[in-house]
Protein backbone atom coordinates (compact mmCIF):
# COMPACT_ATOMS: atom_id res chain seq x y z
CA UNK A 1 0.00 0.00 0.00
CA UNK A 2 3.05 2.28 0.19
CA UNK A 3 2.88 2.75 -3.62
CA UNK A 4 -0.72 4.04 -3.58
CA UNK A 5 -0.98 7.67 -4.68
CA UNK A 6 -3.43 10.31 -5.87
CA UNK A 7 -4.15 9.96 -9.59
CA UNK A 8 -4.41 6.17 -9.59
CA UNK A 9 -7.67 4.58 -10.70
CA UNK A 10 -8.85 2.09 -8.08
CA UNK A 11 -10.32 -0.88 -9.91
CA UNK A 12 -10.93 -2.97 -6.81
CA UNK A 13 -10.43 -2.76 -3.04
CA UNK A 14 -9.35 -6.25 -2.02
CA UNK A 15 -10.97 -7.63 1.09
CA UNK A 16 -14.30 -7.99 2.80
CA UNK A 17 -16.85 -5.31 1.90
CA UNK A 18 -17.01 -4.45 5.60
CA UNK A 19 -13.30 -3.55 5.56
CA UNK A 20 -13.73 -0.20 3.82
CA UNK A 21 -16.17 2.77 3.91
CA UNK A 22 -16.57 3.31 0.15
CA UNK A 23 -19.82 2.92 -1.73
CA UNK A 24 -17.97 2.13 -4.97
CA UNK A 25 -14.96 -0.13 -5.33
CA UNK A 26 -13.94 1.40 -8.70
CA UNK A 27 -13.09 5.11 -8.76
CA UNK A 28 -10.36 7.65 -9.46
CA UNK A 29 -8.34 8.39 -6.32
CA UNK A 30 -8.59 12.17 -6.62
CA UNK A 31 -7.87 13.61 -3.18
CA UNK A 32 -5.76 13.14 -0.07
CA UNK A 33 -8.79 12.47 2.15
CA UNK A 34 -9.83 9.36 0.21
CA UNK A 35 -6.21 8.19 0.08
CA UNK A 36 -5.96 8.46 3.87
CA UNK A 37 -9.30 6.67 4.33
CA UNK A 38 -7.93 3.69 2.37
CA UNK A 39 -4.68 3.69 4.33
CA UNK A 40 -6.59 3.87 7.63
CA UNK A 41 -8.94 1.04 6.67
CA UNK A 42 -8.35 -2.71 6.93
CA UNK A 43 -7.82 -2.96 3.15
CA UNK A 44 -4.40 -4.45 2.55
CA UNK A 45 -4.32 -4.50 -1.26
CA UNK A 46 -5.92 -2.67 -4.18
CA UNK A 47 -6.08 -3.34 -7.90
CA UNK A 48 -5.45 -0.30 -10.13
CA UNK A 49 -6.34 0.25 -13.79
CA UNK A 50 -3.29 1.85 -15.41
CA UNK A 51 -5.32 2.68 -18.54
CA UNK A 52 -7.46 5.07 -16.47
CA UNK A 53 -4.89 6.42 -14.01
CA UNK A 54 -1.28 6.43 -12.84
CA UNK A 55 0.83 3.28 -12.57
CA UNK A 56 3.33 2.23 -9.89
CA UNK A 57 7.00 2.50 -10.65
CA UNK A 58 7.57 -1.24 -10.49
CA UNK A 59 6.12 -4.40 -9.03
CA UNK A 60 4.32 -7.62 -9.86
CA UNK A 61 1.87 -7.46 -12.73
CA UNK A 62 -1.71 -8.60 -12.37
CA UNK A 63 -0.86 -11.54 -14.64
CA UNK A 64 1.99 -12.60 -12.33
CA UNK A 65 -0.23 -12.44 -9.25
CA UNK A 66 -2.99 -14.40 -11.00
CA UNK A 67 -0.46 -17.04 -12.10
CA UNK A 68 0.78 -17.42 -8.53
CA UNK A 69 -2.79 -17.74 -7.25
CA UNK A 70 -3.62 -20.34 -9.90
CA UNK A 71 -0.50 -22.31 -8.99
CA UNK A 72 -1.50 -22.27 -5.33
CA UNK A 73 -4.99 -23.54 -6.17
CA UNK A 74 -3.64 -26.33 -8.37
CA UNK A 75 -1.33 -27.47 -5.56
CA UNK A 76 -4.40 -28.09 -3.39
CA UNK A 77 -5.25 -30.98 -5.71
CA UNK A 78 -2.23 -33.19 -5.02
CA UNK A 79 -3.13 -34.57 -1.59
CA UNK A 80 -4.82 -38.01 -1.46
CA UNK A 81 -8.57 -37.82 -0.75
CA UNK A 82 -9.89 -38.58 2.75
CA UNK A 83 -11.31 -41.98 3.57
CA UNK A 84 -14.85 -42.60 2.23
CA UNK A 85 -17.67 -41.44 4.47
CA UNK A 86 -20.15 -44.32 4.92
CA UNK A 87 -22.96 -41.94 5.93
CA UNK A 88 -22.63 -39.69 2.85
CA UNK A 89 -25.65 -39.30 0.58
CA UNK A 90 -26.08 -37.78 -2.88
CA UNK A 91 -26.42 -34.04 -3.42
CA UNK A 92 -30.01 -34.49 -4.63
CA UNK A 93 -30.93 -36.48 -1.54
CA UNK A 94 -29.49 -33.94 0.88
CA UNK A 95 -30.74 -30.86 -0.96
CA UNK A 96 -34.32 -31.12 0.29
CA UNK A 97 -33.22 -31.63 3.87
CA UNK A 98 -30.73 -28.79 3.60
CA UNK A 99 -33.38 -26.42 2.25
CA UNK A 100 -35.69 -27.17 5.19
CA UNK A 101 -32.77 -26.84 7.62
CA UNK A 102 -31.83 -23.45 6.14
CA UNK A 103 -35.39 -22.23 6.72
CA UNK A 104 -35.45 -23.47 10.33
CA UNK A 105 -31.98 -22.09 10.98
CA UNK A 106 -32.87 -18.66 9.63
CA UNK A 107 -35.87 -18.39 11.95
CA UNK A 108 -33.88 -19.65 14.94
CA UNK A 109 -30.97 -17.26 14.36
CA UNK A 110 -33.37 -14.34 13.83
CA UNK A 111 -35.05 -15.09 17.15
CA UNK A 112 -31.75 -15.55 18.95
CA UNK A 113 -30.17 -12.39 17.55
CA UNK A 114 -33.29 -10.28 18.11
CA UNK A 115 -33.33 -11.39 21.75
CA UNK A 116 -29.73 -10.19 22.02
CA UNK A 117 -30.69 -6.84 20.48
CA UNK A 118 -33.33 -6.52 23.19
CA UNK A 119 -30.70 -7.13 25.86
CA UNK A 120 -31.52 -10.75 26.65
CA UNK A 121 -28.94 -13.47 27.23
CA UNK A 122 -28.01 -15.70 24.28
CA UNK A 123 -30.12 -18.88 24.21
CA UNK A 124 -27.30 -21.40 23.94
CA UNK A 125 -29.44 -24.56 23.95
CA UNK A 126 -30.94 -23.50 20.62
CA UNK A 127 -27.50 -22.57 19.28
CA UNK A 128 -26.04 -25.98 20.17
CA UNK A 129 -29.01 -27.73 18.52
CA UNK A 130 -28.50 -25.74 15.32
CA UNK A 131 -24.80 -26.56 15.24
CA UNK A 132 -25.60 -30.26 15.70
CA UNK A 133 -28.12 -30.25 12.84
CA UNK A 134 -25.84 -28.28 10.54
CA UNK A 135 -22.94 -30.61 11.33
CA UNK A 136 -25.06 -33.67 10.51
CA UNK A 137 -25.99 -32.11 7.15
CA UNK A 138 -22.35 -31.36 6.32
CA UNK A 139 -21.42 -34.95 7.19
CA UNK A 140 -24.15 -36.32 4.90
CA UNK A 141 -23.02 -34.05 2.05
CA UNK A 142 -20.58 -31.16 2.58
CA UNK A 143 -21.76 -29.03 -0.34
CA UNK A 144 -25.56 -29.04 -0.09
CA UNK A 145 -26.22 -26.67 2.80
CA UNK A 146 -23.12 -24.56 2.15
CA UNK A 147 -24.14 -23.97 -1.46
CA UNK A 148 -27.80 -23.34 -0.65
CA UNK A 149 -26.98 -20.81 2.07
CA UNK A 150 -25.09 -18.77 -0.53
CA UNK A 151 -28.41 -18.09 -2.31
CA UNK A 152 -29.72 -15.85 0.47
CA UNK A 153 -31.22 -12.50 -0.42
CA UNK A 154 -29.70 -9.27 0.86
CA UNK A 155 -32.52 -9.03 3.41
CA UNK A 156 -31.59 -12.45 4.81
CA UNK A 157 -27.86 -11.75 4.91
CA UNK A 158 -27.28 -11.00 8.59
CA UNK A 159 -28.91 -14.26 9.72
CA UNK A 160 -28.07 -16.66 6.90
CA UNK A 161 -24.45 -15.47 6.89
CA UNK A 162 -24.13 -16.91 10.40
CA UNK A 163 -25.63 -20.23 9.23
CA UNK A 164 -23.31 -20.35 6.21
CA UNK A 165 -20.17 -19.56 8.22
CA UNK A 166 -21.17 -22.24 10.75
CA UNK A 167 -21.39 -24.84 7.96
CA UNK A 168 -18.13 -23.68 6.37
CA UNK A 169 -16.34 -23.86 9.73
CA UNK A 170 -17.63 -27.40 10.28
CA UNK A 171 -16.48 -28.48 6.81
CA UNK A 172 -13.05 -26.91 7.30
CA UNK A 173 -12.61 -28.41 10.79
CA UNK A 174 -13.44 -31.86 9.39
CA UNK A 175 -10.97 -31.32 6.55
CA UNK A 176 -8.33 -30.55 9.19
CA UNK A 177 -9.22 -33.83 10.96
CA UNK A 178 -10.21 -32.08 14.17
CA UNK A 179 -11.90 -34.11 16.87
CA UNK A 180 -15.69 -34.23 17.18
CA UNK A 181 -15.78 -31.74 20.08
CA UNK A 182 -13.50 -29.32 18.19
CA UNK A 183 -15.69 -29.56 15.08
CA UNK A 184 -18.75 -28.60 17.14
CA UNK A 185 -16.83 -25.75 18.77
CA UNK A 186 -15.77 -24.48 15.35
CA UNK A 187 -19.38 -24.60 14.20
CA UNK A 188 -20.61 -22.72 17.27
CA UNK A 189 -17.93 -20.07 16.71
CA UNK A 190 -19.11 -19.67 13.12
CA UNK A 191 -22.75 -19.36 14.18
CA UNK A 192 -21.99 -16.66 16.78
CA UNK A 193 -19.07 -14.84 15.14
CA UNK A 194 -21.16 -11.82 14.06
CA UNK A 195 -23.44 -11.57 17.08
CA UNK A 196 -21.85 -8.20 17.86
CA UNK A 197 -23.71 -6.74 14.88
CA UNK A 198 -26.77 -6.75 17.11
CA UNK A 199 -25.11 -3.81 18.89
CA UNK A 200 -24.91 -1.91 15.58
CA UNK A 201 -27.92 0.27 14.63
CA UNK A 202 -30.09 -1.43 12.00
CA UNK A 203 -29.94 1.58 9.73
CA UNK A 204 -26.18 1.10 9.42
CA UNK A 205 -26.35 -2.67 8.85
CA UNK A 206 -28.99 -2.23 6.14
CA UNK A 207 -27.71 0.98 4.59
CA UNK A 208 -27.58 0.49 0.80
CA UNK A 209 -25.13 3.31 0.16
CA UNK A 210 -21.73 4.50 1.24
CA UNK A 211 -20.96 4.61 4.95
CA UNK A 212 -19.48 7.78 6.38
CA UNK A 213 -16.20 7.56 8.27
CA UNK A 214 -18.09 7.70 11.57
CA UNK A 215 -20.60 5.05 10.49
CA UNK A 216 -17.82 2.78 9.29
CA UNK A 217 -16.05 3.16 12.63
CA UNK A 218 -19.28 2.13 14.40
CA UNK A 219 -19.65 -1.02 12.29
CA UNK A 220 -16.03 -1.99 12.99
CA UNK A 221 -16.85 -2.15 16.69
CA UNK A 222 -18.95 -5.29 16.24
CA UNK A 223 -16.21 -7.84 17.10
CA UNK A 224 -15.57 -6.16 20.46
CA UNK A 225 -19.31 -5.79 21.11
CA UNK A 226 -19.86 -9.45 20.26
CA UNK A 227 -17.10 -10.61 22.59
CA UNK A 228 -18.67 -8.59 25.39
CA UNK A 229 -22.09 -10.15 24.71
CA UNK A 230 -20.65 -13.67 24.80
CA UNK A 231 -18.51 -12.95 27.85
CA UNK A 232 -21.56 -11.68 29.74
CA UNK A 233 -23.49 -14.83 28.81
CA UNK A 234 -20.86 -17.02 30.55
CA UNK A 235 -21.96 -19.91 28.34
CA UNK A 236 -19.29 -20.20 25.64
CA UNK A 237 -15.66 -21.29 25.64
CA UNK A 238 -12.75 -18.90 25.36
CA UNK A 239 -12.09 -20.28 21.87
CA UNK A 240 -15.58 -19.36 20.63
CA UNK A 241 -15.32 -15.90 22.17
CA UNK A 242 -11.91 -15.44 20.54
CA UNK A 243 -13.33 -16.11 17.05
CA UNK A 244 -16.02 -13.50 17.64
CA UNK A 245 -13.37 -10.98 18.71
CA UNK A 246 -10.70 -11.73 16.10
CA UNK A 247 -12.35 -12.98 12.88
CA UNK A 248 -11.40 -9.69 11.19
CA UNK A 249 -7.71 -10.02 12.02
CA UNK A 250 -5.41 -10.68 9.04
CA UNK A 251 -2.36 -12.88 8.82
CA UNK A 252 -0.11 -9.91 8.00
CA UNK A 253 -1.26 -7.90 11.02
CA UNK A 254 -3.36 -5.36 9.08
CA UNK A 255 -6.73 -6.46 10.48
CA UNK A 256 -8.76 -5.29 13.45
CA UNK A 257 -9.46 -4.76 16.32
CA UNK A 258 -5.98 -5.60 17.68
CA UNK A 259 -3.78 -5.94 14.57
CA UNK A 260 -2.69 -9.44 15.53
CA UNK A 261 -0.44 -11.27 13.07
CA UNK A 262 0.41 -14.87 12.20
CA UNK A 263 0.16 -17.29 15.09
CA UNK A 264 -0.86 -14.49 17.43
CA UNK A 265 -4.29 -15.23 15.92
CA UNK A 266 -5.82 -18.49 17.15
CA UNK A 267 -6.35 -21.33 14.67
CA UNK A 268 -10.13 -21.06 15.00
CA UNK A 269 -10.04 -17.29 14.41
CA UNK A 270 -7.83 -17.79 11.34
CA UNK A 271 -10.37 -20.34 10.11
CA UNK A 272 -13.18 -17.91 10.88
CA UNK A 273 -11.54 -15.16 8.82
CA UNK A 274 -11.46 -17.41 5.75
CA UNK A 275 -15.03 -18.68 6.11
CA UNK A 276 -16.39 -15.20 6.86
CA UNK A 277 -14.81 -13.62 3.78
CA UNK A 278 -15.83 -16.46 1.43
CA UNK A 279 -19.49 -16.23 2.35
CA UNK A 280 -19.43 -12.41 2.31
CA UNK A 281 -17.98 -12.08 -1.18
CA UNK A 282 -20.22 -14.77 -2.69
CA UNK A 283 -23.42 -13.23 -1.26
CA UNK A 284 -25.56 -10.55 -2.88
CA UNK A 285 -25.72 -7.34 -0.86
CA UNK A 286 -27.80 -4.17 -1.37
CA UNK A 287 -24.74 -2.41 -2.79
CA UNK A 288 -22.89 -5.22 -4.60
CA UNK A 289 -23.65 -8.51 -6.34
CA UNK A 290 -21.70 -11.46 -5.01
CA UNK A 291 -18.93 -13.13 -6.97
CA UNK A 292 -19.38 -16.64 -8.31
CA UNK A 293 -17.94 -19.37 -6.03
CA UNK A 294 -14.99 -20.19 -8.29
CA UNK A 295 -14.12 -16.52 -8.80
CA UNK A 296 -14.26 -15.96 -5.04
CA UNK A 297 -11.84 -18.84 -4.42
CA UNK A 298 -9.44 -17.43 -7.03
CA UNK A 299 -9.61 -13.93 -5.57
CA UNK A 300 -8.98 -15.25 -2.07
CA UNK A 301 -5.96 -17.16 -3.35
CA UNK A 302 -4.56 -13.84 -4.56
CA UNK A 303 -5.09 -12.31 -1.11
CA UNK A 304 -3.62 -15.25 0.84
CA UNK A 305 -0.15 -13.76 1.21
CA UNK A 306 -1.54 -11.00 3.40
CA UNK A 307 -5.00 -11.92 4.59
CA UNK A 308 -5.09 -15.64 5.36
CA UNK A 309 -3.05 -18.46 6.82
CA UNK A 310 -1.82 -20.24 3.64
CA UNK A 311 -2.04 -23.73 5.17
CA UNK A 312 -5.58 -23.20 6.39
CA UNK A 313 -6.62 -21.65 3.09
CA UNK A 314 -5.41 -24.72 1.20
CA UNK A 315 -7.43 -26.91 3.54
CA UNK A 316 -10.44 -24.65 2.93
CA UNK A 317 -10.08 -25.08 -0.84
CA UNK A 318 -10.00 -28.85 -0.36
CA UNK A 319 -13.18 -28.67 1.69
CA UNK A 320 -15.26 -26.74 -0.87
CA UNK A 321 -13.37 -27.30 -4.13
CA UNK A 322 -11.37 -25.22 -6.58
CA UNK A 323 -14.62 -24.99 -8.52
CA UNK A 324 -17.27 -25.10 -5.76
CA UNK A 325 -20.81 -26.32 -6.38
CA UNK A 326 -22.67 -23.74 -8.46
CA UNK A 327 -19.60 -22.53 -10.39
CA UNK A 328 -20.01 -21.86 -14.11
CA UNK A 329 -17.14 -23.32 -16.14
CA UNK A 330 -16.18 -23.59 -19.81
CA UNK A 331 -14.84 -26.97 -20.91
CA UNK A 332 -12.21 -27.66 -23.57
CA UNK A 333 -14.99 -29.10 -25.72
CA UNK A 334 -16.57 -25.64 -25.86
CA UNK A 335 -19.50 -26.58 -23.64
CA UNK A 336 -20.56 -24.52 -20.64
CA UNK A 337 -21.67 -26.26 -17.48
CA UNK A 338 -22.41 -25.75 -13.81
CA UNK A 339 -20.47 -27.71 -11.19
CA UNK A 340 -22.62 -30.15 -9.21
CA UNK A 341 -20.25 -32.11 -6.98
CA UNK A 342 -16.56 -32.53 -6.25
CA UNK A 343 -14.89 -35.70 -7.46
CA UNK A 344 -13.63 -37.84 -4.54
CA UNK A 345 -10.17 -38.15 -6.08
CA UNK A 346 -9.44 -34.80 -7.72
CA UNK A 347 -10.66 -31.24 -7.26
CA UNK A 348 -9.86 -30.58 -10.92
CA UNK A 349 -12.43 -33.07 -12.22
CA UNK A 350 -15.81 -32.36 -10.63
CA UNK A 351 -19.19 -33.56 -11.87
CA UNK A 352 -20.57 -30.91 -14.24
CA UNK A 353 -24.01 -30.43 -15.78
CA UNK A 354 -23.45 -29.09 -19.31
CA UNK A 355 -26.26 -27.10 -20.93
CA UNK A 356 -24.88 -24.57 -23.44
CA UNK A 357 -22.45 -24.42 -26.37
CA UNK A 358 -20.03 -21.50 -26.30
CA UNK A 359 -19.24 -22.12 -29.96
CA UNK A 360 -22.77 -22.14 -31.37
CA UNK A 361 -24.10 -19.79 -28.67
CA UNK A 362 -27.10 -22.09 -28.27
CA UNK A 363 -28.50 -24.35 -25.52
CA UNK A 364 -27.66 -28.04 -25.76
CA UNK A 365 -29.33 -31.07 -24.13
CA UNK A 366 -28.48 -31.08 -20.43
CA UNK A 367 -26.09 -33.84 -19.42
CA UNK A 368 -24.15 -34.64 -16.24
CA UNK A 369 -20.56 -35.58 -17.05
CA UNK A 370 -17.71 -36.85 -14.91
CA UNK A 371 -14.63 -34.89 -15.94
CA UNK A 372 -12.35 -37.63 -14.65
CA UNK A 373 -13.50 -39.65 -17.68
CA UNK A 374 -12.91 -37.01 -20.31
CA UNK A 375 -13.00 -33.28 -21.18
CA UNK A 376 -11.37 -30.69 -18.94
CA UNK A 377 -12.14 -27.30 -17.44
CA UNK A 378 -10.68 -24.54 -19.56
CA UNK A 379 -11.81 -21.51 -17.56
CA UNK A 380 -14.11 -20.06 -14.94
CA UNK A 381 -16.95 -18.03 -16.40
CA UNK A 382 -19.24 -15.27 -15.14
CA UNK A 383 -22.99 -16.02 -15.37
CA UNK A 384 -23.64 -12.29 -15.84
CA UNK A 385 -21.34 -12.15 -18.88
CA UNK A 386 -23.41 -14.89 -20.52
CA UNK A 387 -26.77 -13.57 -19.36
CA UNK A 388 -27.64 -16.73 -17.40
CA UNK A 389 -30.23 -15.66 -14.83
CA UNK A 390 -31.35 -19.04 -13.52
CA UNK A 391 -28.03 -20.84 -13.17
CA UNK A 392 -28.61 -21.69 -9.51
CA UNK A 393 -31.78 -23.58 -10.40
CA UNK A 394 -29.74 -25.88 -12.66
CA UNK A 395 -27.59 -27.30 -9.87
CA UNK A 396 -29.92 -26.93 -6.90
CA UNK A 397 -33.23 -28.00 -8.37
CA UNK A 398 -34.78 -25.18 -6.30
CA UNK A 399 -36.95 -22.54 -7.94
CA UNK A 400 -35.37 -19.20 -7.16
CA UNK A 401 -38.03 -16.50 -6.92
CA UNK A 402 -37.73 -12.81 -6.17
CA UNK A 403 -38.56 -13.18 -2.47
CA UNK A 404 -36.67 -14.78 0.39
CA UNK A 405 -35.68 -18.36 -0.39
CA UNK A 406 -35.74 -19.64 3.18
CA UNK A 407 -39.18 -18.55 4.38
Amino acid sequence: MTDLRIGMYIQELCGSWMDHPFWKTSFLLANAKDLQRILDSAVGEVWIDTAKGLDVAAGESAEEVEAQAESQLQSADVEPPPAPNPTRVSLDEEMGRALRLCARSKQAVMAMFNDVRLGHVVEMAEAHLLVEQITESVIRHPNALISLARLKTSDEYTYMHSVAVCALMVALARQLAMGEAEVREAGLAGLLHDIGKMAVPLELLNKPGKLSDGEFAEVRKHPTAGARILLDSRQVSAAVLDVCLHHHEKYDGSGYPHRLAGEQISVLARMGAICDVYDAITSDRPYKKGWSPAEAVRKMAEWTRGHFDPHLFQAFVKSIGIYPTGSLVRLESGRLGVVLEQHPQSLLTPLVKVFFSARSQLPIPQEVIDLSRGDRIESRESPEDWGFKKLDELWSGVTIGRGALFD
